[in-house]
Parts: structure tokens; C-alpha cells; sequence
């Protein structure tokens, strides 16, 4: 049986007539663009598909994704902490006005659930995709964070700031053993080395804050501060790693701060009733008028910042979690405890003594620590898919799909 070589073959093909009698070479190219698959329409496949798994490394979007959420959850953190301070430092007291406000911003968040599809940034539309199971777990998750609210606003009340700082701290020990419990996290040398340090430093922290207890607080009322800290800090290690286990299922950042919002809008319904029953209405207007020492204006403009900055931190918060993982959140949570401290050395001139730079340094060490190990852990999977890449055949060139964004 006769054969032909792919010289010959190439050959004829070049020789194939045209409607024009030539054989130039941009007929030649239009014909093999016409003979080949359309590789536009797989490119635009895999485009879609790394649009829907924004939380994979490998997709252009995670980088300015993840740093978009770190500053939102410093700043937002740090602003919250100040602000909140700043409250209750000119006589605001009310225990209900701080937990309304932790929640209540939840119309922010609707900027970058529609603003992307305003955009034309993605196909997708608001709430595709949302079943009813993830709404009732979104109800029942911001419930629990509704109570979070209210325990970390008795705690503030009634304790010193590092003393609730330490104890929210425990939140961190509670969040490694939730997250190996609940999502199977892995407990390795560079996890439990940045948590030992993290909570020292919070410890040491604690042992500077004697002076700082406040005039008149009975036994009572610390050890209902101190019961409700460490119930805030135990029902927020338990949202981290449940919501870790719920965005399993979710490859879109979009969907995230869906779920944020329905879970911030149960919050604030919860809010709210305490507000109404407690008289927390009426306290704010009188808070503004005649309590407040820094004026009416100056009340209501604190309100309505820290109820910004409180979104800014639950949406770096819930970004952070969907990036990486509920102990990363945990711990940039946790670190930021300390990094307060500085923020109120600078802004309200505290004093900053041994204990504190102690502290802060060992604060620090830790968390970058962990910064350092994830980041090695990365460029080891970097290295082992540039390996596995360069072992494949020529048809690599062809888009494939996804996999792992279905």
C-alpha cells in the first residue's frame, strides 16, 4: 500500500486551487484558520471558568483579590477599634447602640455584588445560583454572629481593653481546633508556632493592663464582661471554619458577599428587636444630644463611620476566609488585636511600655511566620506544577477544561 510523506502532503496542500487561481499566503492562512477548531470559543470557555473559580491560585484575580481584602480587614479592624474607642471615651455608653452598629451597614455590600455586573466585569448575575439551603444557612450564621455582636459589646463595657483584647484573643487556640475538627485542617509546625506566639503576645499584653481597670467595677459585672469575651471569642472561631466548610461549594467572590449580606441583614433584625425592646432608640438621641460631649454632629458622624469601618472588617474578614482558609482568618484577625494597641498609642497617646513592645514584637514574629510558611508552601506547588506542565505533550496548547472550578 502506497504511502505519502508529510513533505508531499504539505506540498499539495500547497498546491490546492482557489476561487482567485493563486496560492498566495494569505489565502493559504484563511484556509487553515477555516480548517482548524474554533480556539476562540475554548479560550472564552476557560475564561468563564476562571472567572467562576476566583478562589484558585492559579486564576489572575486571586492576587488583587486577596490584598483588596487584607487592607479592608486592617483598615476596617483598626478603624473600628479607634472609633469605637473614641465612643466611649466621650461618654458613649450604650451596649445595644454598639452591637446595632456592627451590622447595620449591610446596604454597603451591595456595591460589590452589583457593581461588577454594572461593570460588565462578569456574566454572572446577582444571587444566580443561590439555593435556598445556602440562604438558611446564611439566616442561621448571621443569627449566631448577631449574638457575637451583643457578647463583644457586654465585654467592652465591662472590661479594660487589654483584658478584652487577651481573652478575645483565646479565640485563636479555639479556631485551630474548630478548623481541625469541623474542615480537617491540617495542624503543621507553622500554624502552631504562630498561634503559641500570637497568644503569648496577647498574654503579655494582659499583664500590662492592671491600671487600666475601670473605677467602680463590681465582681458582677466583671465576670459577666468576662464570660461574654470568651463566648465571643469561642462563637467566632466556630463562624470562621463553618463558613470555610460552606464556601467548599462556592467559587465565586460575588456569592460570598451575597451570603455577607443575608447574614449581616439577620444580624441587624436581631439587633434591631434588642434595640426596640431595650429602649436603644431612645438612648441614641439622647446619647446625641445631651451625653456625647463632643456634640450632635460629631456623635453621628462617629456612628456612621464605625458602622462603615465594622462593614469593611466583616467583608475583609468573610474575603479572607473564602481565599485562604478560617485559620489565616483567625490569625490576621487575631494579629490585628495587637496591632490596635499600636494604633491607640498613636492616635490617644497611651503609653507604651516594655510589656507592650514585648508583645507587639512577638505579635509580629508570629504572623509573619505564617506569612513566610505560605508563602514557601506556594512556591513549592508552583514549582511542582511547572514540572508536571513541562513533562506534557505539544497539545497542551489546547484550552482545556477546568476541572477544579466545577
Amino acid at each position: 500500500m502506497a504511502t505519502t510523506s508529510p513533505s508531499a502532503l504539505h506540498h499539495q496542500f500547497l498546491e490546492i486551487p482557489h476561487e482567485n487561481g493563486t496560492n498566495d499566503v494569505e489565502t493559504e492562512i484563511a484556509y487553515v484558520e477555516e480548517s482548524l477548531p474554533n480556539l476562540s470559543s475554548f479560550m472564552e470557555n476557560k475564561e468563564e471558568n476562571n472567572e467562576e473559580d476566583q478562589k484558585s491560585t492559579t486564576n489572575k484575580r486571586y492576587m488583587p483579590l486577596l490584598l483588596i481584602n487584607y487592607v479592608l480587614l486592617f483598615v476596617g479592624s483598626l478603624s473600628a477599634s479607634l472609633l469605637s474607642k473614641f465612643y466611649f471615651i466621650h461618654k458613649g455608653a450604650s451596649k445595644w447602640v454598639s452591637t446595632w452598629t456592627q451590622s447595620v451597614g449591610f446596604p454597603i455590600l451591595l456595591f460589590p455584588i452589583f457593581l461588577p455586573v454594572l461593570l460588565k466585569y462578569t456574566k454572572r448575575k446577582p444571587f444566580e445560583g443561590f439555593s435556598k439551603k445556602m440562604l438558611l444557612f446564611s439566616v442561621l450564621v448571621g443569627i449566631m454572629l448577631g449574638f457575637n455582636n451583643l457578647l463583644v459589646s457586654w465585654g467592652v463595657a465591662y472590661l479594660p481593653v487589654s483584658t478584652s483584647a487577651l481573652l478575645l484573643s483565646s479565640q485563636l487556640v479555639f479556631t485551630l481546633i474548630l478548623s481541625s475538627l469541623i474542615v480537617k485542617q491540617k495542624i503543621t509546625f507553622t500554624n502552631l508556632n504562630c498561634v503559641i506566639l500570637i497568644t503569648v503576645s496577647s498574654i503579655i499584653l494582659a499583664l500590662d493592663s492592671s491600671h487600666e481597670k475601670p473605677a467602680g467595677l463590681t465582681n458582677k459585672n466583671y465576670y459577666i464582661g468576662f464570660s461574654c469575651t470568651i463566648g465571643a471569642g469561642f462563637l467566632f472561631a466556630l463562624y470562621l471554619p463553618v463558613m470555610e466548610k460552606i464556601y467548599q461549594k462556592v467559587n465565586c467572590y460575588q456569592m460570598v458577599m451575597e451570603m455577607q449580606l443575608i447574614m449581616e441583614i439577620a444580624a441587624t433584625v436581631l439587633a434591631t428587636i434588642g434595640m426596640a425592646c431595650e429602649g436603644g432608640f431612645s438612648d441614641m438621641r439622647k446619647e446625641a444630644e445631651s451625653v456625647f460631649d463632643k456634640g450632635t454632629a460629631a456623635y453621628w458622624v462617629t456612628i456612621l463611620s464605625t458602622v462603615v469601618t465594622w462593614q469593611c472588617c466583616f467583608m475583609g474578614t468573610a474575603g479572607m476566609v473564602f481565599l485562604t482558609s478560617s485559620l489565616t482568618g483567625g490569625i490576621c484577625s487575631t494579629t490585628l488585636l495587637s496591632i490596635n494597641v499600636l494604633g491607640g498609642v498613636v492616635v490617644y497617646k497611651d503609653t507604651f511600655g516594655g510589656f507592650k513592645a514585648v508583645s507587639t514584637v512577638l505579635c509580629i514574629w508570629g504572623f509573619c511566620s505564617y506569612v513566610f510558611g505560605m508563602y514557601i508552601k506556594t512556591k513549592q506547588k508552583k514549582i511542582v506544577r511547572k514540572n508536571s506542565s513541562s513533562t506534557g505533550s505539544s497539545t497542551e496548547l489546547i484550552p482545556r477544561r477546568n476541572s477544579d472550578a466545577i
